[in-house]
């Protein structure tokens, strides 16, 4: 069974930094990919960063471009996603997400995710 568990979240003021780490389990061979995403209340979920497991390729929107940056260590199986700089505007809880498929990979169709940590953002 596929297991996510995020930590590393926790308030902070406005141009300030957090690292989030996503542990995974349950699985003998890597996922495809790995992303984190975030929701605010009343606002729709949004895919903030996305990593391919073996090439390594990452992807991110323009909203967090420059400020984010997703990496893995395999041998921990976990992935982190560095955030700095962050703006009020960040402020939502942040999963981490997995899947085993290259289509749910391109179209951040995630079909595993962890319970998600709290990022509150001050101005």
């Amino acid at each position: 069974q596929v297991q996510l568990v995020e930590s590393g979240g926790g308030s902070v003021q406005a141009g300030g930094s957090l690292r989030l780490s996503c542990a995974a389990s349950g699985y003998t061979s890597g996922s495809l990919c790995t992303g984190w995403f975030r929701q605010a209340p009343g606002k729709q979920r949004e895919g903030v960063a996305r990593i391919y497991t073996r090439s390594r390729e990452t992807y991110y929107p323009d909203s967090v471009k420059g400020r984010f940056t997703i990496s893995q260590d395999n041998a921990k199986n976990t992935v982190y996603l560095q955030m700095n700089n962050l703006k009020p505007e960040d402020t939502a809880m942040y999963y981490c997400a997995a899947a085993f498929d290259g289509s749910r990979c391109l179209s951040l169709d995630f079909n595993y995710w962890g319970q998600g940590t709290q990022v509150p953002v001050s101005s």
